[in-house]
């Protein structure tokens, strides 16, 4: 399939959120989208998100840098490229040297493999599930994104589009949100399910601490206790006392890490994020090695409803007992830009019907909040 590719498109959307986001690295004040459009010489196109969801503004800066980096960057490539996104970031490599960024790079990377994935599965004519090796259908669903201040209303609001499993954020304000999520918990129905997420806050005493106090909730999983960075010995040492299977992989960067993460035997769940590491390509390989030692693959997602729905798809193609992230906080780009909403079927989410993604995300209904569009010519 030598058709070249011709075409990209960059798309910048900010949604400024009327009340903003507590998290441990600090408020969301916007909730940012960042995708990307491939075509090539024949007309098929292809649809990527790239991961932008912090520093603040830090979108800013990945849409600026995606529109001076990937057309160099794709030069020569063309529809029947494989494995775009170690491509992409050897080609770049000398510039995650220079501006010591290998996140940024890793991110735009990402979006551009998710974008090919996306043409070339249309092009086959196939569901991107079936072209990945799997097969298309539903798949089980939690809410997340949940804040310990609006937690009953939140998950309200996602419980009535059909979720019955929620994670809520800790490891920031009063009591480090214990007492709000044990409030949640006994709020909840019999019926219902409950995760909760640190997003990296604690070192490894105070871990072993909050792990134990929490052990009566009987929680799904506990969601990145530790620093991504912490030593191997500090996460073995936490998953043989803690009463909760641990939950991670949003936040690591390499091969090797993953690799590490699966083989320590110290972690129930592994979430890599297909936006922010691997694309489609990399996201396929590690879900695959997850499955095959015994880790249940959940892909971890937080930005608008192109990389959300890729992520559905890779999660239908590996075919286990993981579970789809969809942010329950208010955000317009993730509800749109999805296709169809965010509600389940009977406790699944359903993928959109059609080749590749199955939809083409309507641009034209969020375009008030649009702040850039950049076309490069490849």
């Amino acid at each position: 399939m030598n058709v070249a590719l011709v075409r990209l498109e960059i798309l910048h959307f900010r949604y400024a959120v009327p009340h903003p986001v507590p998290t441990a690295m600090g408020p969301l004040r916007h909730r940012p989208a960042l995708l990307l459009r491939l075509e090539d010489a024949e007309g098929a196109e292809g649809w990527g998100e790239i991961w932008c969801n912090f520093p603040p503004d830090g979108d800013l800066h990945r849409a600026r840098m995606a529109a001076n980096v990937l057309g160099a960057a794709l030069q020569g490539v063309d529809a029947g490229t494989s494995g775009l996104f170690d491509l992409v970031r050897g080609r770049l490599h000398r510039l995650v040297l220079q501006a010591g960024e290998p996140g940024p790079v890793a991110q735009i990377a990402a979006g551009i493999d998710i974008a090919l994935g996306d043409l070339r599965a249309r092009r086959a004519g196939l569901p991107l599930a079936e072209w990945l090796g799997g097969a298309a259908h539903k798949v089980p669903a939690y809410a997340s994104g949940i804040s310990p201040d609006r937690s009953a209303t939140q998950i309200d609001r996602m419980r009535n589009l059909g979720y019955r499993r929620f994670k809520q954020r800790i490891g920031f304000g009063p009591d480090d949100g214990l007492g709000s999520a044990e409030e949640t918990a006994a709020a909840l129905a019999p019926c219902e399910d409950l995760m909760l997420d640190a997003n990296q806050a604690w070192d490894l005493d105070t871990a072993k601490r909050q792990c134990a106090r929490l052990a009566p909730l009987d929680l799904v999983w506990m969601e990145e206790p530790l620093p991504a960075d912490a030593s191997l010995a500090d996460w073995q040492n936490l998953a043989g006392s803690a009463p909760m299977p641990l939950a991670a992989g949003e936040n690591l960067r390499t091969a090797a890490d993953f690799d590490d993460a699966m083989s320590s035997c110290t972690l129930g769940f592994l979430q890599p994020d297909i936006c922010k590491w691997g694309g489609l390509s990399g996201g396929l390989a590690v879900a695959r090695a997850a499955e095959a030692s015994g880790v249940t693959y959940c892909p971890h997602f937080l930005g608008g409803g192109v990389g959300l729905i890729a992520s559905a798809h890779l999660l239908s193609a590996i075919g286990g007992a993981g579970l789809l992230e969809v942010d329950g906080s208010e955000n317009p780009l993730l509800e749109v830009l999805s296709g169809e909403g965010l509600a389940l079927e009977d406790g699944m989410f359903r993928l959109p019907d059609g080749p590749g993604l199955g939809y083409d995300p309507d641009i034209g209904a969020v375009a008030d909040l649009a702040t850039s569009r950049v076309e490069v010519r490849l």
